[in-house]
């Protein structure tokens, strides 16, 4: 099985401190479901600066990365629909999922 890396973009604020707590029990549901799969449940990137090679800016674009998963699976198209099924996406975020290659 290969790795695949699923990177959150954009996506809403929950409203509320319980808005919050359901949406992190939608992930953990989520989580706890895709099992032997999960590889790195989840890294959140709170914190984002934009480095070119004369000046270093904050990352301020609403649609920036905001963390990333790891899933193994057979394939992209598998990777896939573990994506289409991430809690994520209901709170008006993106993912894109990559495939991962192991340097050595």
């Amino acid at each position: 099985m290969t790795n695949f890396m699923i990177a959150y973009y954009g996506g809403n604020q929950p409203s509320s401190k319980e808005e919050g707590m359901a949406q992190m029990n939608k992930w953990k549901a989520w989580v706890k479901g895709l099992g032997e799969t999960i590889v790195n449940p989840g890294t959140p990137l709170p914190v984002s600066k934009i480095v070119t090679s004369s000046s270093v800016e904050d990352d301020n674009d609403p649609n920036s990365m905001k963390g990333f998963a790891v899933v193994k699976a057979e394939s992209i198209e598998a990777a896939i629909e573990i994506a289409k099924s991430d809690p994520f996406l209901e709170n008006g975020g993106t993912i894109r999922v990559s495939q991962m290659m192991e340097m050595k």
